[in-house]
């Protein structure tokens, strides 16, 4: 019975740990996005290489590599009162730099279908 109740609280235990974590973070899509990042809430960061970011990026975003093991030094300059909005190609890459940035305390703003569905939205909106 001890068992099963030690088993029991750590399993509400890494739950309730979970969902906080997944509180910092919000996937949103670029209609979302471009909001956030137009307002002064929020610090725009690319995670892609350096090679994808000079081939095209959101304008005023910081190109910070999440594949990179300096990622996480880096990343410790960007500004805790605001919300970090971040994009990769996809939004494999920036998923996996919110959730390291959510450990460090920060909150995110993750672009769900990336550099891609940016560029179609931007294209779109005639805006870059």
């Amino acid at each position: 019975m001890k068992k099963l109740f030690a088993f029991l609280l750590g399993f509400l235990g890494l739950t309730v740990c979970a969902n906080a974590q997944t509180d910092s973070i919000r996937t949103v899509d670029a209609p979302h996005f471009a909001e956030m990042i137009r307002s002064d809430t929020a610090f725009l960061v690319d995670v892609r290489t350096a090679e994808e970011y000079g081939d095209g990026h959101i304008d005023h975003a910081v190109n910070i590599d999440v594949l990179k093991p300096d990622f996480k030094d880096k990343s410790k300059s960007l500004p805790k009162g605001k919300f970090i909005a971040v994009y990769c190609r996809s939004g494999k890459r920036s998923l996996r730099a919110a959730h390291i940035l959510a450990k460090e305390g920060y909150r995110v703003i993750n672009l769900r279908g990336g550099w891609m569905e940016w560029e179609e939205y931007a294209q779109k909106q005639n805006i870059r």
